[in-house]
Parts: C-alpha cells; sequence; structure tokens
C-alpha cells in the first residue's frame, strides 16, 4: 500500500476530532410537587428542554466564539445529542436560597483553550456563587498560564494580580437562583454552557 492510500485508510478510520466551535450561555428555574418535573421545568426555562444533554468537563475550546441563546438554538434541533457543562441545585425546604452558577475565564490568546467552573449551592446569594464559579475558573486558568497562585493572598490581591499579566482576557458568570417555594414545592435551578459541534 503506498503512503497516500495509508492516508486515505486514514482518514477513513479514525474519527474527526468533535471540538466545539461556539458556545452559548443559558439558566433557567422550575417549580413543582415532583422533584424532577422541578427539574424539567427548568430546563424548558433555559429553552433546552428538548435536547439530549451530555454532561462533560469544563474546557472552553480555543477558537471558540460565544453567541447568544437565540443564535445558539439556530444549529440545534430537537432529539440532538448536545454536550453541556451544567449547574444545578433544588431544594424543597421553603424559603431556602439555591443557586447555580457556570463560570468562565478566558485567555488573551485565542488560540489557547479557557476554563468553565461549575457551583451548585445553598444558602448563597446569586452575586456570591456567581463569584465563587468565576473565582475557580480563573484560578484553573491561571495555574496553566504559568501565573502564581499563593494561598496566602486575598482573591482580590490574586485576582489583581493575573490582571496585571496580560494573559486573562475576561472572566464571568452565569447565575440562577432562587428561594425554596413557600409551600414546600421543589424548586430547581440550572446554568448551562451548551457546547455547538
Amino acid at each position: 500500500m503506498c503512503v497516500e492510500e495509508q492516508q486515505q485508510d486514514l482518514n477513513t478510520t479514525i474519527p474527526m476530532h468533535n471540538v466545539p466551535t461556539r458556545v452559548f450561555f443559558t439558566k433557567g428555574r422550575g417549580i413543582h410537587k415532583d422533584y424532577l418535573t422541578s427539574f424539567e421545568l427548568a430546563l424548558r426555562d433555559a429553552e433546552i428542554a428538548d435536547l439530549n444533554l451530555v454532561s462533560v468537563s469544563s474546557i472552553l475550546p480555543p477558537h471558540c466564539k460565544i453567541v447568544s441563546r437565540q443564535e445558539g438554538r439556530k444549529y440545534l434541533q430537537p432529539g440532538q445529542i448536545v454536550f453541556t457543562i451544567m449547574a444545578r441545585s433544588a431544594t424543597n425546604e421553603p424559603n431556602r436560597l439555591i443557586a447555580a452558577s457556570i463560570g468562565l475565564a478566558r485567555p488573551v490568546d485565542g488560540s489557547q483553550h479557557g476554563y468553565l467552573s461549575e457551583h451548585h449551592s445553598t444558602g448563597e446569594t446569586a452575586q456570591k456563587a456567581g463569584d465563587y464559579a468565576e473565582d475557580m475558573a480563573m484560578e484553573m486558568l491561571a495555574t496553566i498560564l504559568g501565573l502564581p497562585n499563593d494561598p496566602s493572598l486575598a482573591w482580590s490581591e490574586k485576582e489583581e494580580q493575573w490582571r496585571l499579566s496580560n494573559k486573562i482576557y475576561r472572566t464571568q458568570n452565569f447565575t440562577q437562583s432562587a428561594e425554596g417555594h413557600k409551600d414546600g414545592l421543589w424548586t430547581t435551578v440550572i446554568s448551562g454552557a451548551i457546547l455547538i459541534l
């Protein structure tokens, strides 16, 4: 077999790399007497209930474009298997505060990968949960970029140090919070990053 034939043979037997080119963020809340139905309603609120969601770890691929939920849905059809990074929290305790947050940290160099983090919490405000998720993503990215991670520094000192390095482009979070239903119905919150191949 000649080299050209071997290459063609390899091209037909090795699958293409499934690297997402787009991502959108979404969040939702659902309330129902049944736990599973409250989750389904949260997925509907987030406009992703018609997809078969597969949870994956939290890498934002290089050159992955962030699009709106409306734009992202144009590339997806009902029943499609879709990879997602999802945070989820639920309670049936009246007035219990819950939150689900996705944190994002992107490097300045778009050819490098970024990080997404999931945070599921109880008793935290949306602000606190979102900040924590964002901090986790930033710390993960900082460690691969060779930035120091001195545990003795306060978060604001670390953040300022990392920003001054000009290696981290942007951090943000996508958070959904809610209080448990006053009558003890199940309340579920979700936040997700939907990856589009």
